[in-house]
């Protein structure tokens, strides 16, 4: 058994809450009893993952047990001649969910079941589709609940009954020196009720994996990597308990004459050079189609030009995003007779050294 309940999970004592949370649900999907029938270490190791998990995942009892527990969930040991008032503290709100799924707190008052996980699935969208908003179908593989007994666990026709050894509770109470802690019942693993006619189907776990086809509405806006959420569409809960939610991440293929940056768009313009040198009006495509762009005489390679309005739609916000025209002077690679002779004449009437400055 570990020393500690942070080595329990095998997180450090400063991990943060979503550090803690990842690493219990990795491993109690490796030692649930439904997945390790009849292994009694799965059991204990699912039992000790449990109870970390109970105690650090909530802050209040995160920061007592910090305070005054030690690995074995108790008070270190100190002198007995000193008096140690606890104030408000209720050793049953410390102690009380240190073991299980199965929470003991005030008034007696038992929470069961498992939420179900979170899952996580990709969609691939189109450049266009991302700017225009799109519906469409993900298909998602899950744990949920069986369709032949509605996630009882139960063959049709019988029903599960209450556990006999903790008559319902789903707790059952164990002696530690100077406490009585509870822990999850070892038949029922807490649930507080027996399968005694599996179903058919599920073998009495209440879930089976299926593919579900699910429509996902894409708003305008989106972009590589956001992340929608469907809630309560993810894996069924144990014991009751409400789904996880589902995760839809889209990957948006990249566009051939756009770079998004944010809300804007970015595009090559080519010019020619006299068109940068003496400034002229050129044609260019936009999401919305194609508008009149004005190039500046003496504009320089790289200058970039704001379109307004002609960007992204904005995702959280009204309005859209702009359109950034980035010019490119466009130098032949040949160069024809009269071109070149145009060019002589250019050089010959140019005083200017572009270079001068880099020696004074």
């Amino acid at each position: 058994m570990a020393s500690s309940l942070y080595e329990s999970l095998g997180v450090p004592k400063n991990a943060s809450q979503d550090e803690i949370k990842k690493a219990y649900r990795k491993l109690a999907r490796q030692y649930h009893p439904d997945k390790n029938p009849g292994d009694a270490a799965a059991e204990e190791r699912f039992k000790e993952v449990q109870t970390a998990y109970d105690v650090l995942s909530d802050p209040e009892k995160r920061k007592q047990y910090d305070t005054f527990g030690s690995a074995n969930g108790r008070p270190e040991p100190g002198p007995t001649n000193v008096d140690f008032d606890l104030g408000d503290f209720d050793l049953g709100d410390i102690f009380g969910g240190l073991f299980g799924g199965a929470r003991g707190g005030r008034g007696g008052q038992q929470q069961r079941g498992q939420r179900g996980n979170d899952v996580e699935v990709e969609v691939r969208i189109s450049f266009e589709d991302s700017l225009q908003g799109v519906q469409t179908t993900v298909p998602v593989t899950l744990d949920l609940a069986c369709h032949t007994c509605h996630g009882t666990g139960a063959a049709p026709g019988t029903a599960p009954t209450r556990c006999p050894q903790c008559n319902g509770s789903g707790v059952v109470a164990s002696s530690q020196g100077l406490f009585a802690l509870q822990q999850p019942c070892p038949r029922c693993h807490g649930s507080g009720s027996i399968v005694e006619t599996p179903c058919p189907t599920c073998h009495g776990s209440g879930r089976e994996r299926r593919t579900k086809r699910y429509s996902v509405k894409i708003p305008a806006g989106v972009k590589d990597g956001t992340r929608i959420k469907l809630k309560g569409k993810g894996e069924a809960g144990y014991g009751g308990a409400p789904a996880g939610d589902l995760y839809v991440v889209t990957r948006v293929e990249a566009s051939k004459l756009y770079e998004r940056r944010g809300d804007d768009l970015v595009l090559d313009v080519p010019v020619s050079f006299d068109e940068a040198a003496m400034g002229a009006t050129v044609e260019i495509p936009t999401p919305d189609g194609r508008v009149s762009l004005k190039v500046p005489a003496g504009s320089a390679d790289g200058k970039l030009l704001r379109v307004k309005g002609r960007g992204t739609p904005k995702l959280k916000e009204h309005g859209r995003g702009d359109l950034l025209a980035r010019v490119r002077v466009d130098v032949p690679k040949k160069l024809t007779k009269a071109q070149r002779e145009a060019l002589e004449g250019f050089r010959n009437a140019s005083k200017s050294n572009p270079r001068e400055r880099l020696f004074s």
